[in-house]
């Protein structure tokens, strides 16, 4: 039995950050797909919030844990993964502030911006979940879509300055979460920066196919909705 069960939804970005991430960090694991499950008792009972990724593990408190950077934090802090999560106060500060910052500001944004188009569900209190007009919903698409160029550029220009990633001359786990969410603008054509696209191919380079095997899920899943 895998030390690590990951529960995870193929098609999410999300999800997509943790599935690179176990396998980047080489741990043992099984993964379960449970689209369609996460309403279930059985699942509820282990994570009542419905989310994924959630990982079941014998260390953990309650015995699961979901969100991706939380997860990402807690197998680097238990299995000494000072190369994806530096062991210093101040580079692990910059590493945390990055991610919270994908979290709370441009993720929202790239929701946004994209789960329309993916078919995915709108967040309560979004426009995209109300019963606006089409015209009011496809203006605050917009609107979100126009607004992910400054944080983007807070990535670029402070997170990395200068380096090839936010973790310096190797990427961390704010590059495995970044480059991730950055996947699902191609459901929306977004005018990628060119530091961007050159950034994106460096991730997935980095990983080889610990990122290119679970990103062909997400990939997969957007040409989909784009050919319907």
């Amino acid at each position: 039995m895998s030390a690590i069960t990951l529960n995870i939804l193929k098609p999410s970005v999300n999800n997509l950050t943790v599935r690179v991430f176990v396998r980047a960090a080489g741990l043992d694991f099984e993964e379960i797909d449970v689209w369609g499950k996460t309403g279930e008792p059985e699942f509820l009972a282990k994570d009542p919030a419905h989310l994924t990724p959630m990982i079941e593990e014998s260390g953990l408190p309650k015995g699961s844990l979901w969100e991706s950077c939380a997860i990402m934090q807690y197998l680097c802090n238990t299995h000494g993964l000072a190369h994806l999560y530096p062991e210093s106060a101040g580079r692990r500060a910059m590493v945390d502030s990055a991610m919270f910052y994908l979290i709370g500001t441009l993720y929202p944004l790239i929701a946004r911006a994209t789960y329309g188009a993916l078919s995915f569900p709108q967040y309560p209190g979004e426009v995209g979940s109300s019963d606006a007009d089409a015209d009011a919903k496809d203006a605050a698409q917009q609107a979100a879509e126009a607004a992910i160029a400054e944080p983007l550029h807070v990535f670029h220009t402070f997170f990395m300055d200068g380096e090839p990633f936010i973790g310096g001359l190797t990427p961390c786990i704010a590059d495995i979460r970044l480059a991730a969410s950055l996947e699902f603008l191609r459901a929306v054509d977004y005018p990628f920066p060119v530091w961007a696209e050159a950034y994106m191919s460096a991730v997935e380079a980095a990983f080889g196919d610990a990122y290119s095997e679970p990103v062909a899920d997400v990939r997969g899943y957007i040409d989909y909705v784009r050919s319907q």
